[in-house]
Order: C-alpha cells, then structure tokens, then sequence
C-alpha cells in the first residue's frame, strides 16, 4: 500500500459505537480501509463484525460515532446512501430467488430496460463475462433453484461485482467453495484490488486470510483488540486474537481403536450417479471425513443414507444387518442422523424456540396420552443447552437470534437428545468461528469415543485433514480411494478427487 492510500483512507470509522436495548454490541470502534487495500476482518461469532457490516450497509445506526468516506462525515448511512457510496456485500447467508434464472438474480433490482420492459438479452451480455471472470460452471440462463450451495455463492460474488462497488464487503464468500474455487476468488480479489477496489474480507477460513490480506482487524466483545501487519498475519497470533487463548491441533486421537461394524454401503447407486456404485464403511469409533470435489457425489450420497433421495440399487448395512432406509422417519427410527449442510433451510426451524428445535424429531418420547409434556421437552432442552454450552438466553428463545455456532449446536442437540447409531456431518463448521469449530471437533470426537460411527463430509481441506481417523475421497459418484493417517496430505486428497491414482 501507498503512502497517499495511507495518508488519505477511502473509508475511516472512528468511535462507532451501537448499544441494543441491554446489550454493547459495539464499543467505540476505529478501523480504516484505504484505496485498493484487503482488510482482514475477523473474530468469534458474537464479537460484532455483522452488526458494524450493517451500520456500514445503512441496515443499523450507530449511536455513536462517524462514518468518514473519501473524507466526508457522516452520523450513518441509509441503504441507498451506501450503495451511492459504492459499498456492496458478499453476503455469508444466500439471498436468491430459486424461481429466476441467474441473470434475472444478478440484475435484481437494476434491470436493463428496452422501451419500458426487462431487456432479457442485455441482462444476459451484462452478467455472462462476470460468470466467466468467476470461473463458473453455469450461464446465465441456468435456473438457481438447481445449483448447489457453492454455485449459489458464486452468483451472490457476480451479484456484488456487477454494481460499480469502490468498496466489497465479502462475509465468508468461500464458506461453500471447494479449494479450486476458493482459488479462482483470491485470483478475483487479487485483480479488484489491482483496479484500486478495496476489499473488507470476513473469515473463519484464517489461512484464506493471510493469503490475501494486506491487514488484520480483529473484533471481540464488540472491541478492536488487536491489529496485525502483512507479514505478522499467521494462525498462530490470529487465533489468541480472536479467543484470547491458544488452541490445541485439530486431531484429537480416540481413545480406543474403532471396532467392525457401524455402517456399511454396499454397492449402492444414487439417483444422481446411475452408473456408478459406492462402497464405503464407517465404523463404531471413528470419524470417517470424505472428500471431493463440488458435484463429486458426497451430499448426494448422505440424502440416501439418511432417506430424503431413494437407493436406485445396493443396500445400507448396520451392524451387519440390512436396513431400508426409505424415508428421513426410517433412518431416525435405525439410529441414523444427518446434520446437513444448510442448516438455516434443512436442519432448523429458526422462528421456533431453541426447546421446539431440539425436540422436534423426537416429540412422541415426550408425549403422555398423545399430549406432548412441556416440562419434559424443557428437561431435555435444558440439559443439552447445558452439555453444548449452547450461548442463549434460554430454552425458550427464538433460534434465529443465536449466531451461527451456536446454531450448528442446536442441530447437534436434537440429534444427541436421542440414541445416535450413525451421525452424518455435512459441512459440520461452515459459517463457525474458530472457537466454536473446536468445540464441535471435540463434541464429534466424544461421540465417536462413545461408539458412534461419524461419517464427515468437509470442503475444508485443513478440516478433513486435521479431524479424520480415515479418508475416503468421492469422484463421479464414487470412491476413487480411502487414506490412512499416514497417507494424509492435501496433495493425496486432490490426486483422487480428479479421479487420479495415488503416487
């Protein structure tokens, strides 16, 4: 960065300050962004970051502070202020209409007209080259209601680069993107900054951080308690940031060795692979992480596992026996759940109660002559808010209020409240701050240590690397090679996820 980009900061926040009725969510914050600069912004979940993106959005007013851009002061920012002012946002939660085309969500809001009426090929012109730019494997006429997690964050990426942003706000952009993809997007921040765009990146993903970062900010409690130079940027000194403290490796070894049993897949095709057959085991002990790339299969193959898509061919074995597995309902009665990958859309119901959530899947345990007992779906909420240490007000508060670990820790406590058998992660820590994922590595390491089979499914290199006992890699609808401890290395993982053989 340029001594002039220092001297003169596109964007200066001095003194934000913004107070919930009982709550500091932000507490006298001073940050600047100077002009073609990658600011790294991070911190746990709760520490602030999402509130002071929207007092920076014009969602929230501060109440207290100033917003100086290009060195005019500001008390706070309308949402058209702020666009006009050339901030856009790269948002962590998806915002798309599944019943447009991708052209139409890009444009939404700002299409191009001809004689009064939307101009279908102009929109199409105007979004194809950002399609290209982002590397996608879609067009702008693909519907989005048939593209995965990680194509939609693409198009959420393409929506932030057409409007003309001096500033790009990107909230976990990569949280859904595999690490090819995450690539092509460093390759994208590399060429806006070249054009003088200044980036506010938001991660979890710290080594994503330090490659693209020219500085770190990091919040906790609502305060700036740390900054860190480009070449001080590290996991080391980012993480006692961000918690304080040091944390332990990323594997937890078990405590016994994995014993036979547990489940098996025999030969099974899904309805997206007809011509490919899978067989896979997961044993009584052990975390089993499976890898691949984005369309590899892995989530396809957890939906039949857990009922939602049916088994074209094969069978699912639990401790050696057949198992039909036709339903959601099927597999819970067997001991088989599934903390899916979108939590918000598949695994809660965020304006219930955090008591509602949890006992959801297991109502009739709690049922006295076909009347569900308050006070013993609150016992069991309770104890597994407790067990969790799940940060809520209470049992009876609304989901959608926790942050996203905390989130992720309700799936589990609806799961555990039960008899778990086979527990698939899908994605188990997108979206989770560093802290939180810690806590859920060691919740899925005593779960295996207590006999359950975990099958993990992770984009995460560093995450399936660090947490699993074995790999197995997924190309095309099938395994194309499992790894021992031993063999672990990102270089191993990818040579199977495109289908080569090992070295």
């Amino acid at each position: 960065m340029t001594n002039t980009q220092e001297a003169s900061p596109l964007l200066e926040l001095a003194g934000i300050t913004k107070v919930f009725p009982g709550v500091t969510a932000l507490d006298n914050i001073d940050l600047s962004v100077g002009r073609g600069e990658v600011l790294g912004l991070i911190g746990e979940n709760g520490a602030g970051k999402s509130t002071l993106m929207k007092i920076l959005g014009g969602v929230e007013k501060p109440t207290s502070g100033v917003i100086r851009i290009d060195g005019q002061d500001r008390e706070s920012l309308t949402v058209t202020e702020s666009m006009r002012a050339g901030i856009a946002f790269v948002h962590q939660e998806l915002n798309l209409f599944d019943n447009l085309d991708v052209a139409a969500n890009v444009c939404i809001g700002r299409e191009p007209l001809t004689f009064g009426l939307v101009s279908r090929k102009r929109q199409r012109e105007r979004v194809a080259p950002l399609l290209d730019r982002l590397g996608a494997d879609f067009g702008p006429d693909t519907a989005v209601e048939g593209l995965s997690i990680a194509q939609r964050q693409l198009v959420e990426i393409a929506k932030a680069l057409s409007i003309d942003a001096r500033i790009i706000i990107m909230d976990e952009p990569t949280s859904s993107l595999t690490l090819q993809e995450t690539e092509r997007l460093l390759k994208v921040i590399a060429d806006l900054r070249a054009q003088g765009v200044s980036i506010i990146y938001i991660s979890h993903r710290l080594a994503e951080v330090k490659a693209c970062a020219h500085r770190l900010v990091c919040l906790r409690d609502g305060r700036v308690v740390g900054h860190l130079a480009h070449h001080e940027i590290d996991h080391a000194p980012m993480i006692r940031l961000m918690i304080g403290r040091d944390l332990k490796a990323l594997y937890i070894p078990p405590r016994t060795e994995p014993i036979e049993g547990g489940c098996e897949i025999r030969g099974v095709v899904t309805k997206g692979f007809a011509d490919a057959r899978l067989n896979l085991s997961v044993r009584h002990g052990e975390i089993l992480g499976l890898a691949g790339l984005v369309g590899a299969g892995r989530t396809s193959l957890a939906r039949a596992i857990f009922g939602i898509d049916p088994i074209i061919a094969g069978e699912i074995r639990l401790d050696g026996m057949p198992v039909a597995v036709r339903s959601p309902r099927r597999a819970i009665r067997n001991g088989i759940f599934l903390v899916p990958e979108d939590r918000k859309r598949s695994g809660l119901i965020l304006d219930m109660p955090l008591v509602e959530n949890i006992t959801l899947a297991s109502l009739m345990a709690h049922a006295r002559m076909m009347l569900v007992s308050r006070a013993s779906e609150l016992a069991v909420s309770s104890a597994q808010r407790k067990r969790l240490s799940i940060k809520a007000a209470g049992d009876k508060g609304k989901v959608v209020t926790l942050s996203g670990g905390n989130q992720q820790k309700v799936v589990l406590a609806k799961w555990l409240s039960m008899r778990p058998k086979v527990v698939i992660f899908d994605e188990p820590t997108r979206g989770v701050d560093v802290g939180a994922k810690s806590e859920i590595y060691t919740l899925m390491r005593d779960l295996a240590d207590s006999g359950v089979a975990i099958l993990m499914i992770s984009s995460d290199m560093e995450e399936v690397i660090g947490v699993s006992d074995r790999i197995a890699v997924m190309h095309e609808g099938a395994i194309s090679g499992i790894l021992q401890r031993p063999q672990f290395s990102e270089y191993n993982v990818l040579r199977l996820a495109i289908g080569q053989e090992l070295d």
